[in-house]
């Protein structure tokens, strides 16, 4: 079973960056998809972007395309989501998600707050 953290969140200003982590443990991270996903107040969860399990495709929600990049470091257990030109909008909690077929696996979320 695979147990995920994240980490990197915060209070960032409209315009501002943050990376978020995704640090992986108990399983067979390097073999998995790994996706975030975000859920603001009110909202349900939604997809934000997806990476296969060697790294070498990518898919994102039209609303974060040019703005969010996720990788992912098989070698640490790591995965990233880089986030560039942030919104108001784009306040919400961050969750990693990954698993050998599909998101079966979740972290307990991460909180991004931005300011206008």
């Amino acid at each position: 079973q695979v147990q995920l953290v994240e980490s990197g969140g915060g209070l960032v200003q409209a315009g501002g960056s943050l990376r978020l982590s995704c640090a992986a443990s108990g399983g067979t991270f390097s073999t998995s998809v790994m996706g975030w996903f975000r859920q603001a107040p009110g909202k349900e969860r939604e997809f934000v972007a997806g990476i296969n399990w060697s790294g070498d495709r990518t898919s994102y929600a039209d609303s974060v395309k040019g703005r969010f990049t996720i990788s992912k470091d098989n070698a640490k257990n790591t995965g990233y989501l880089q986030m560039n030109s942030l919104k108001p909008e784009d306040t919400a909690i961050y969750y990693c998600a990954a698993g050998p077929a599909g998101y079966r696996y979740w972290g307990q979320g991460t909180q991004v707050t931005v300011s206008s």
